[in-house]
């Protein structure tokens, strides 16, 4: 496996500005975002790291040298790369992004609606040369991994870039399509971890994405234009089938002492978030979790939606994974790589958790908007979590594996404009509660 542990530079004088910086090179860290790169580093020193990679640009490479100081890995040297190099968005580069919004109203609005589209028209001598800035990014992107991950097959990288080059490298890793580009959020020095299995073709999990604990911040600010609701999707806490990478499925198995212990964790982490409303799964295991976690939040009542019941595994509920190899010859191995095409014996397919969770996701959004609520709990299971987010950025249920759900971790999804709006993953697969480590140290059992 190669770990790619994906950074954004510090918080720079731009940044403070609200202005486009794109790729001029003006932009500079400020304190904070020197101080920030400082937390990075302490977070990450206690991995390896075999290379480091930095875009060429000051804020960047900056912020990836405060970064090495702090690493045990101290004779790793950084490597700068023109690949890793911000959007390139040469008419608005250096302006305020109010002074975009004026006067380029069309393409701004094109920017924010349909950012694939974008195109930007550039005089180079005599004639013109056409510039869409994301599908040229996704490009970069790609070319950067087809150059990087052959050279680094089981080793861990660290990457330092920019905000719209690492969604570019989230979005070519996963699948994600270029109209997602703005659903990916990359807060100023956030953490993300990508998990590759070979190279681009192969499978790539994401573990997490954009920590921002490291900073004293619980989950990433709202946006000032947030206008609509953010929700907290939770998996619950560990379980002894967990432990011993049983199937659960729909049976009704309790947590084990640590999974209380994860959910009491969970809580405290939670516990200065403002939560106006919590739903969950009637299970018992995310109910307990839930319960747990709003022990801080005594005005909120608990709701149930059967929807967001775990994936009925049918006949392989209560068998290890061993057991159901030998039952089911090649079956665990077509679930654990085209999980859409299999129909669990007596149970359920994808399609069918699909429908029912994302119905039951739609109905909380809708409810929640309605009553004008802010910030929501969502407490359920692995197989419906990684259903949610494959929803939640336009891919489909090919692409269950490509996300990592710990046992009581934490995602953030935010619909700033209502429910038509695309929705921002704010956050994915937060466990550093549990662990005080960037990496997830829950258990990788079975559903």
């Amino acid at each position: 496996m190669t770990r790619a542990i994906i950074v954004r530079h510090g918080q720079s004088t731009y940044n403070t500005e609200k202005r486009i910086q794109g790729r001029t090179d003006a932009s500079r860290l400020t304190e904070r975002g020197y101080n920030d790169a400082i937390k990075v580093g302490k977070a990450i020193s206690n991995l390896s790291f075999n290379a480091i990679y930095s875009s060429p640009l000051q804020r960047a490479k900056q912020t990836a040298d405060i970064i090495c100081r702090s690493l045990s890995s101290g004779s790793t040297v950084t490597q700068t790369s023109d690949l890793l190099m911000e959007i390139d968005l040469p008419l608005w580069a250096g302006m305020l992004s109010s002074e975009v919004k004026q006067k380029f109203p069309e393409d701004y609005s094109t920017w924010q609606e349909r950012p694939q589209e974008l195109r930007m028209l550039l005089s180079e001598g005599e004639g013109t040369q056409e510039l869409f800035p994301v599908i040229a990014l996704y490009e970069q992107a790609r070319h950067f991994w087809q150059e990087i991950l052959h050279r680094h097959q089981g080793e861990t990288i660290l990457i330092v870039g920019h905000n719209g080059i690492n969604r570019a490298l989230l979005g070519t890793a996963l699948s994600i399509p270029r109209e997602r580009y703005h659903s990916l959020q990359q807060s100023n020095c956030g953490i993300s971890v990508l998990n590759f299995s070979g190279g681009l073709s192969d499978p790539v999990q994401l573990e997490s994405m954009n920590q921002t604990q490291q900073m004293g911040e619980t989950l990433p600010s709202l946006r000032p234009t947030h206008q609509g609701v953010r929700l907290l999707l939770v998996r619950h806490g560990e379980t002894e089938w967990n432990r011993q990478t049983r199937f659960q499925g729909q049976i009704d198995v309790p947590l084990n002492e640590n999974g209380k212990q994860q959910s009491r964790l969970c809580a405290e982490f939670l516990k200065d978030v403002a939560i106006d409303f919590a739903v969950s799964s009637p299970m018992l295991r995310p109910r307990e979790t839930a319960e747990i976690i709003l022990q801080p939040h005594k005005s909120v009542n608990l709701e149930f939606q059967d929807g967001l019941r775990e994936i009925g595994h049918g006949l392989w509920e209560g068998k290890l994974e061993k057991d159901i190899d030998q039952e089911f010859p090649g079956e665990l191995h077509r679930w654990r790589t085209v999980p859409g095409e299999v129909q669990m014996p007596e149970g359920e397919n994808l399609q069918q958790v699909w429908e029912r969770s994302v119905a039951a996701w739609q109905a909380i959004v809708t409810t929640a908007l309605a009553k004008q609520l802010k910030t929501g709990l969502v407490v359920a299971h692995d197989a419906t979590n990684k259903t949610l987010l494959c929803h939640v950025l336009g891919l489909s249920s090919a692409n269950f594996w490509s996300f990592r759900q710990g046992n009581c971790a934490v995602s953030v999804i935010d619909y700033p404009l209502g429910l038509n709006s695309i929705p921002i993953l704010q956050a994915m697969n937060i466990t550093a509660h549990l662990s005080g480590s960037v990496l997830d140290k829950t258990a990788a059992g079975a559903l």
